[in-house]
C-alpha cells in the first residue's frame, strides 16, 4: 500500500470503480446501499472500494443511526491536481515550441517553393 499521499490518491483513481463513486459523491453525501446501487458488483466488493478511498484520504464515513453516509473529502484532489498541473505546463511549453517550429518549418518550404516557381516564369 502506498505511504504517501499522492501515491494513495493515484493509486485510489486508479480503478474505474473508485472514480464512479467519487463521481457520485461530488454531487454530495449519500448512504453506502445508494452508492453500490450502479454497479453489478456484491456489497462487501463495494465496502472494500470504500475502504480504499477511504485509506487515501478521498472520502470520509459516518455513521448517523442506521444511515451510513459517505462523503467527498476533496484535499488529496486537490494535491494531485497541483501535481498534474507542473507537468501540464510542461507539455504546453513543448507544444509551443514544437509548433513554432513548424510555422518556421512551413515557411522555409513555402519561401523555396515561391523561388522555385519565380525561377521557371523566366
Amino acid at each position: 500500500m502506498p505511504t504517501d499521499q499522492l501515491s494513495a490518491t493515484f493509486a485510489a483513481l486508479a480503478d474505474p470503480t473508485r472514480r464512479a463513486i467519487l463521481a457520485r459523491l461530488a454531487l454530495g453525501e449519500t448512504s453506502v446501499t445508494e452508492l453500490a446501487a450502479p454497479f453489478e458488483i456484491s456489497a462487501p466488493a463495494v465496502t472494500k472500494h470504500l475502504k480504499v478511498l477511504e485509506n487515501a484520504g478521498l472520502i470520509s464515513r459516518g455513521r448517523q443511526a442506521q444511515w451510513r453516509p459517505c462523503k467527498l473529502e476533496a484535499a488529496p484532489l486537490q494535491e494531485a491536481a497541483d501535481f498534474m498541473e507542473r507537468y501540464r505546463q510542461f507539455w504546453e511549453q513543448r507544444f509551443d515550441r514544437l509548433d513554432s517550429y513548424l510555422q518556421e518549418l512551413q515557411a522555409a518550404e513555402k519561401k523555396a517553393k515561391e523561388k522555385k516557381n519565380g525561377r521557371k516564369k523566366r
